[in-house]
């Protein structure tokens, strides 16, 4: 029987970082996936851990967790840049709801850009605009990973670390009191947890029921970067201004979603957050909608895609549009009423799952918050 202080069920970006967390603090570590690389919402996703757009409880895990992602990113060799993010501001509604948040943040988390400054931070042309913008800001603390690359490259360090163990072609059938049977046969530990986002159901049906839980799914597309776009940094629109608390809940926001409801309803009706996440290899991915659902269709609608296209094309001010090379759908788990599922199913087992879509932001702030409430987690079991 394979016995470990800490087994993690899970890895994609959340149940690594608790991989981590757990050897940090001297824990032999074990981790099962049934697949041989992450392939879900780790890889599937912008690249963007957007720190300033969190408020609350979440605010705080994305901000315990960015030193960890640059710390991660060279332990394991990744791409990752502090690069803050951008909005592109295209009415004065909009900038009223970057100013509220301004001034709900600390002292220069949220700097206010003209559209000159704007434009010439985002291509790098002093004397460029981007038609349309009227204004925009830079969420300084934001960091940048490439999706691609980042969760499989920590996976792979990892493994080769002497304290942890990834086993991977192990589908794991039940959890429970420290012993995780699978079809690779029975592993114990003295805790295990569960990091198996929007497929919790199928350990925990009970859990997830309750949880209200479902999954979500994302149109997303890789284009070459435009010629003009020089940034490393995240971009964000008018429509991420409705998705992130930070912003959202500002009272200026009701305004904007006003706007947005008026002149572009089809961006509501696709759930869209147009925004983009330029990658080191000269492509940019460009989202997404949202759709929910117990079991969301697999099947892409090209009028989502159209619509997401056209409003990135005006944000970004590229008229011929982009050379895409990729589709895809994104996935990734959601609960209305509970989108930080964290649970003590037993004495010895504990479900972690972001259920909302910012895991890859509180991933690591979430890993170093479980391990400190795991009983035993600042001593390695004997």
């Amino acid at each position: 029987m394979n016995h470990s202080h800490i087994i993690v069920v899970g890895a994609g970006i959340v149940g690594l970082a608790h991989a981590r967390a757990a050897a940090r603090r001297g824990h032999s570590v074990t981790i099962l996936d049934v697949d041989t690389a992450p392939r879900g919402a780790s890889v599937r996703n912008f690249g963007h851990a957007c720190i300033t757009g969190q408020t609350d409880d979440f605010a705080e895990l994305a901000a315990a967790g960015r030193d960890q992602w640059i710390a991660a990113a060279a332990e394991s060799g990744f791409w990752a840049a502090e690069t803050g993010a951008y909005v592109v501001a295209t009415s004065h509604a909009q900038m009223a709801v970057l100013e509220q948040a301004r001034l709900s943040k600390a002292p220069g988390a949220i700097d206010l850009l003209t559209p000159e400054r704007l434009a010439t931070a985002v291509t790098g042309d002093p004397h460029a605009r981007l038609r349309g913008a009227v204004g925009g800001a830079h969420l300084t603390a934001d960091l940048r990973v490439d999706p691609r690359t980042a969760a499989p490259r920590l996976a792979q360090t990892l493994a080769a670390a002497s304290a942890i163990e990834l086993r991977t072609g192990v589908r794991v059938g039940r959890v429970g009191d420290g012993v995780v049977e699978t079809n690779r046969g029975t592993f114990t530990a003295d805790h295990v947890i569960v990091c198996t986002g929007h497929q919790l159901p199928a350990l925990f049906p009970e859990l997830a029921a309750e949880a209200g839980l479902v999954e979500c799914a994302l149109s997303m597309a890789l284009a070459a970067t435009p010629e003009h776009i020089r940034t490393d940094a995240a971009i964000l629109s008018r429509t991420s201004l409705l998705r992130y608390d930070a912003f959202a809940t500002m009272p200026a926001a009701e305004a904007v979603r006003d706007e947005v409801a008026r002149s572009a309803p089809e961006l509501l009706a696709v759930g869209a957050n147009v925004m983009f996440g330029p990658r080191p290899d000269g492509t940019i991915i460009i989202g997404d909608s949202h759709v929910y659902g117990e079991n969301v269709d697999p099947f892409l609608p090209e009028s989502t895609t159209e619509v997401l296209l056209a409003e990135a094309a005006a944000v970004l001010d590229q008229p011929t549009g982009f050379s895409i090379r990729q589709r895809w759908q994104g996935v990734y788990a959601s609960s209305e009423s509970r989108p930080l599922i964290v649970e003590s199913v037993d004495e010895r087992t504990t479900v972690a799952t972001v259920a909302t879509g910012i895991g890859m932001t509180i991933a690591f702030g979430l890993a170093e918050r479980t391990l400190a409430g795991i009983r035993r987690a600042d001593r390695p079991a004997a």
